[in-house]
């Protein structure tokens, strides 16, 4: 008996595999179809050809009426949940500095963030992210990986994981949840008392690590090391306690200095290493040797006018596999891939191909998932996306446009 399938998309100008082969690095496939079953891809290949093999009679059909076919985007790092906005701040700092900003009353950074989010609630906070949500599927992201954080105590770090927890099975994205308490020092902490500062450290391994893993609410612990934030050495005892608590380890590192971030994520290893403008050549080496993703940010370096880009060909050269994030927060207000897609090839030297692979199946390594989703494979899950483009190279070339014209989850048409 011929397996019966659920779904066919047929008429397709190319699917965009996102498999490499000897030709291609997408592994593309011209005038191809797609036969989906269970939630999962069953067969990808030519409309005649699968008929020989599977029933495709009573299936549903989707006429993709020449456009392209590529996996759901898998955005691999977000603060999805977070509380008020910081947009006077953003549009300030086009014409003032911070302590302008700041001597004008108005709360700036990672601390603003930090107060606003403790002042909403679980409730608040949960319709906010799925608005957020809603928007980056409709732009064909499929998986979100979403840090605390902005909490920065036990009550407020729980509030914003229990979030994602909810978002998981309310809606139809993959949210991926990490525990990220160091993202940087509570407000009521002199990070610049030693006392102080070694309080909230134990209080990270000894208390908040040791309840998010036994209450199962995050898959990752994170950590932010860098100039003014948390050093090498506190970094690598977080991060050894989470990962004895079983939750991986990623890390922000490199974005404005380079303090040892990039050397431990190699020495760890950590699942991946985020930021990275200040890494430098041999610790591109040491990252590739070490399998550690490198999580690039185009957006950021946009957003805040980096004085130093991340430099993707470097770490490419150097023999690393990267990922894309948007990287959304109230700093960084932005929910498509595509757009940041757009900003790794104009501003930071990838090409298409490049970016296409990095914000799928590298993306997905940075999440561990790449063996379900990233690339359209036979018995991966069923993350589609169809973009209204003919060619190509329109997703980069159409600037602000969303390509995405019907999005699939797991099987299931979602948008379109």
């Amino acid at each position: 008996m011929k397996p019966k399938a659920d779904l066919l998309i047929h008429n397709i100008s190319e699917v965009i595999t996102c498999v490499p082969n000897e030709s291609d690095p997408l592994g593309r496939i011209t005038d191809g179809a797609l036969v989906i079953g269970s939630g999962l891809i069953m067969a990808i290949g030519k409309l005649s050809d699968l008929k020989k093999t599977m029933d495709l009679s009573l299936v549903e059909q989707i006429d993709a009426k020449k456009k392209i076919v590529a996996p759901g985007f898998v955005d691999c790092h977000t603060h999805l949940t977070f509380g008020g906005s910081r947009g006077k701040e953003f549009a300030l700092k086009m014409t003032k500095s911070i302590d302008e900003i700041e001597s004008m009353g108005i709360a700036t950074g990672i601390p603003a963030s930090i107060q606003m989010t403790r002042e909403e609630s679980e409730e608040a906070l949960y319709f906010s992210a799925m608005d957020r949500l809603g928007r980056m599927l409709k732009y064909g992201t499929t998986t979100v990986e979403s840090k605390s954080g902005y909490g920065i105590n036990l009550k407020d770090e729980l509030k914003q994981l229990y979030v994602n927890r909810r978002l998981s099975t309310t809606q139809p994205v993959e949210v991926v949840s990490t525990f990220l308490g160091a993202h940087d020092f509570p407000p009521e902490v002199d990070r610049n008392n030693k006392s102080q500062r070694e309080g909230y450290v134990q209080f990270l391994i000894k208390d908040m690590i040791p309840r998010v893993a036994k209450k199962e609410l995050a898959e990752f612990c994170d950590v932010y090391c860098d100039r003014g934030y948390y050093t090498q050495k506190e970094a690598e005892l977080i991060l050894k306690t989470g990962i004895d608590y079983g939750l991986d380890a990623k890390i922000h590192t490199d974005a404005y200095d380079n303090i040892g971030g990039s050397t431990l994520a190699a020495d760890l290893p950590c699942i991946s290493a985020d930021h990275l403008n200040y890494t430098t050549k041999s610790e591109m080496y040491r990252l590739a040797a070490s399998g550690v993703i490198g999580v690039v940010l185009p957006a950021l370096d946009f957003a805040v006018a980096h004085p130093d880009p991340f430099k993707a060909r470097k770490m490419l050269d150097a023999g690393m596999t990267l990922a894309l994030g948007t990287n959304l927060n109230p700093g960084n207000w932005t929910e498509s891939m595509q757009f940041v897609m757009q900003l790794a090839c104009r501003n930071h030297g990838m090409s298409l191909e490049e970016a296409m692979l990095a914000a799928t199946v590298g993306a997905a390594k940075a999440l561990k998932r790449e063996h379900i989703i990233g690339c359209l494979c036979v018995g991966y899950q069923a993350d589609i996306q169809i973009w209204d483009l003919k060619y190509f190279e329109d997703l980069i070339y159409r600037l602000a446009n969303n390509a995405a014209w019907k999005v699939i989850k797991k099987g299931q048409i979602v948008i379109g």
